[in-house]
């Protein structure tokens, strides 16, 4: 470590201190690691691999360069690469934007390489700097979660759990599973997310997120993710209660596509499957149409107008029960999806998430049995 025994004794007492827990078991024949300091010796084992290959990444060659590299450089440049300018980077740290703008320089100058540009938009990172910053982000989560253990050893709980959460998932699954967990551990932390696909897998890759929940996306989105399907879920077409089509017998696909529409965004499972129904059948698509993410704005829009929109029946059963939607469909052919979890490729959760994943699970098993007639009066 190139450091004096005081030194080292003086950094575990300070790592201890943080901890609020024993390290080390100190005794004649020398020290050995107490449970949470093997608890803790896992996590800053994981960290420093990540670390081992930003080492890597910055192409320094010798191992003995690592140590150059800050805590603050790698901080410094994770906030600039998710806000995307000095500035902003400087507040969400609470550091003054020259010393932000120093650590991402003298970062520069260790690989010898441009990692930010500067554009009328901000500052744009290379590809290099977003590896460096998804390493490192995945460091410091490592090391976050290991004091989250440590702490829960001695019966101070401290874990937070960060979950993205996809339009279906936050409508039952995820709240059931979080008032489930917190009746387990009352002082845990949660904070659920939601937001477009893209922006939650880049904050999970990143490791400001432990898991996302909703959709899964075939094939997979890279080497690096891992899905797991929890249940089946169609698609219906849902009306505002009172529509005419109501008033008659199930209407046709050909006759569905001359309404108009709210649709999911391109990109999304529902999306794709709504196209390859009508393609299927040989028909065109809708030629009106609105493009709309929030159920919020969906649910607006069908109560106001004759429109149809694509949905999850389980999303608006409590509108269906309550008189101001309907099925006109309780399932649209060939639009079942897989919803499951997605979480990071050797990922290691802490035993409170593993709890949640497990309670997760159970709450979309119960939600993934029901049936559509008992869905319309759930």
């Amino acid at each position: 470590m190139h450091l004096s025994q005081p030194a080292l004794t003086q950094a575990l007492r300070q790592l201890e201190h943080e901890a609020g827990q024993r390290l080390f078991e100190r005794g004649s024949s020398g020290i050995a690691a107490t449970e949470a300091g093997k608890l803790l010796l896992i996590r800053m084992g994981r960290a420093f691999e990540l670390l081992r290959s930003c080492e890597k990444e910055l192409g320094t060659g010798s191992r003995s360069r690592l140590p150059r590299v800050t805590a603050t450089q790698l901080k410094a440049l994770l906030a600039v690469v998710e806000t995307g300018g000095y500035s902003l980077a400087a507040r969400e740290l609470g550091l003054a934007q020259p010393s932000v703008y120093r650590a991402a320089k003298s970062l520069e100058a260790l690989c010898g390489e441009t990692l930010f540009q500067r554009t009328p938009r901000g500052v744009e990172p290379s590809a290099r700097a977003r590896r460096l910053a998804r390493l490192a982000g995945l460091a410091f989560s490592e090391i976050r979660q290991g004091f989250e253990e440590v702490q829960a050893l001695g019966g101070r709980q401290q874990s937070r759990i960060r979950i993205g959460c996809l339009p279906l998932a936050r409508t039952r699954i995820v709240p059931d599973a979080v008032n489930r967990v917190l009746t387990l551990y009352p002082e845990l932390k949660i904070s659920i997310v939601d937001g477009p696909y893209d922006e939650l897998l880049q904050a999970l890759r990143y490791g400001r997120l432990e898991l996302i929940i909703g959709a899964l996306r075939s094939p997979a989105p890279g080497p690096d993710i891992v899905q797991e399907a929890l249940f089946s879920d169609p698609l219906a077409v849902v009306v505002r209660a009172g529509h005419p089509l109501l008033k008659g017998p199930a209407p046709r696909l050909r006759q569905l596509s001359t309404l108009d529409w709210i649709i999911p965004r391109p990109g999304t499972p529902a999306r794709d499957h709504f196209a390859a129904c009508f393609a299927a059948n040989g028909l065109e698509l809708p030629q009106h149409f609105i493009e709309c993410s929030s159920l919020v704005a969906t649910r607006g829009l069908l109560r106001g107008s004759d429109r149809a929109a694509l949905l999850s029946a389980r999303q608006v059963c409590t509108d269906v029960a309550a008189g101001q939607l309907a099925l006109l469909l309780e399932t649209l052919p060939g639009t079942e999806r897989a919803i499951g979890l997605t979480t990071r490729r050797n990922w290691q959760p802490t035993a409170v998430l593993e709890r949640f994943l497990l309670l997760l699970r159970e709450s979309a098993s119960e939600r993934g049995d029901l049936k559509a007639a008992h869905i319309t009066k759930c």
